[in-house]
């Protein structure tokens, strides 16, 4: 008989009971926001290729508080939904990391070590599918490699919950954890290599009030007429720094206390991600994708952008990249290590969710605004091929998980079972030999 290794020692293994339901209330958080961030790509496609498309582009070029030239903040909508509400969804995202690496998969090294290696296979080979195809262009256009290696995690599981209601839990875990990790590399591919102008005395004045913000919630002192300011205050002088200002939000973030307090009630971290998630993934995201997707095909010569190396680029990045990178590397790691699946998962999953992680909008579509200009002619291309590129990964993607998910409607039927009326599905707890 062949030796199986421990339950503990398996790729993509069961999670415990309080990290199923923290899962699952993610899940339909992010669901709900993945079908608003559709909503909002389709009105703007559908304005931006009407007889009043330019009404839509003045939208965009608004600037609702002029004025604002010395502290940079004479923005337009456009640009007020990509650097200002943007920054809820990277706080949000600040607080998964920070719960991810403290008590959640990556506190654990063995049980860190898939997802980080599925997430910069992810983002490696994507990118060099990227340069491979622009290359000959050269130019301008090799700026935008780090487009095609960002996952949505909004719209891959929104598509993730339509196709794959059945999939197993250790799946979708898999998928929000590999999201979490692609963000944090995302940050610093965007910090390190599309800061321009860069002024470090705004960015060191930034300190002050994150230190003031850690102070306070260090302390669980949760009061808003104090963090909103100060937050207010750190965006403003990242955002005089010339660093995307974004990255306060994830440095927030990252000042937020996790573990439980004394009383056993949730910690700050998971409280406050449970309040602004909605606001992110409800109204930051699909605000921000009706102004970044709005991109006109009127006039186009669509054979002419079929043929860009740049549209070609990003669009081969996230279909053939995402797929080879998360999956090569997944199967990589586990033949080095000799690790096996957890016995509900095959590698046929592992292929459909690969697929999946090639859908990339939100972050995608930022690092084209910041590698070729919003309105340009390359950032436009780039919108088109995001957009061709997602929608072929999520097509793909649920032709898979479709023959996945009925494979595995007997299981998940078995796993919501709770004959012993606890509230806790038998499936969670250990049963005597």
């Amino acid at each position: 008989m062949s030796h199986r290794p421990p339950h503990s020692s398996r790729l993509l293994a069961r999670r415990s009971w309080p990290e199923a339901r923290f899962l699952a209330d993610v899940l339909r958080t992010e669901t709900v926001g993945g079908g608003l961030l559709l909503l909002g790509a389709v009105l703007a496609l559908v304005w931006a290729n009407s007889p009043w498309r330019a009404a839509y582009a003045a939208l965009g070029e608004w600037v609702p508080w002029p004025g604002g030239a010395a502290l940079h903040l004479d923005l337009g909508l456009a640009a007020w939904a990509a650097d200002g509400l943007l920054a809820i969804f990277f706080f949000v995202v600040g607080l998964e990391l920070k719960r991810e690496f403290v008590a959640g998969d990556l506190r654990d090294p063995r049980r860190a070590a898939l997802p980080v290696v599925a997430a910069v296979g992810g983002m490696v080979v994507p990118a060099l599918i990227y340069l491979a195809v622009t290359a000959s262009a050269g130019g301008a256009g090799l700026r935008g490699w780090a487009i095609p290696t960002a996952t949505d995690i909004a719209f891959a599981l929104a598509v993730l919950a339509v196709i794959g209601s059945h999939l197993p839990q250790g799946l979708r875990a898999f998928l929000l954890t590999l999201a979490v990790v692609d963000d944090l590399l995302a940050i610093t591919v965007i910090a390190v290599f599309y800061t321009a102008d860069f002024r470090p005395l705004p960015l060191l004045g930034a300190l002050l009030p994150i230190a003031l913000f850690a102070l306070l919630v260090q302390r669980r002192r949760t009061w808003w007429w104090a963090l909103i300011p100060l937050a207010v205050a750190a965006w403003v002088l990242v955002h005089a720094s010339g660093v995307h200002a974004t990255v306060a939000g994830v440095l927030l973030g990252f000042t937020v206390p996790v573990l439980a307090g004394r009383n056993g009630e949730p910690g700050l971290a998971e409280r406050l991600e449970h309040r602004w998630r909605p606001i992110s993934a409800g109204l930051a995201v699909p605000v921000f994708a009706f102004f970044a997707a709005g991109v006109s095909l009127v006039d186009v010569d669509l054979g002419a952008v079929v043929r860009d190396p740049v549209v070609l680029g990003v669009a081969g990045g996230l279909v053939l990249g995402k797929v080879i990178g998360v999956f090569g590397s997944t199967f990589l790691l586990a033949r080095f290590t000799r690790a096996e699946l957890d016995e509900e998962i095959t590698w046929a999953d592992l292929v459909g969710l690969a697929l999946l992680a090639g859908i990339g909008f939100t972050v995608s579509l930022l690092i084209g605004e910041l590698a070729f200009g919003p309105g340009s002619p390359e950032d436009a291309r780039v919108k088109a091929a995001v957009l061709a590129g997602s929608l072929i990964s999520a097509a793909l993607a649920a032709v898979v998980l479709l023959r996945r998910n009925r494979v595995h409607r007997r299981i998940s039927e078995r796993e919501s079972r709770d004959d012993d009326g606890d509230g806790i599905p038998d499936v969670y707890q250990e049963r005597p030999a």
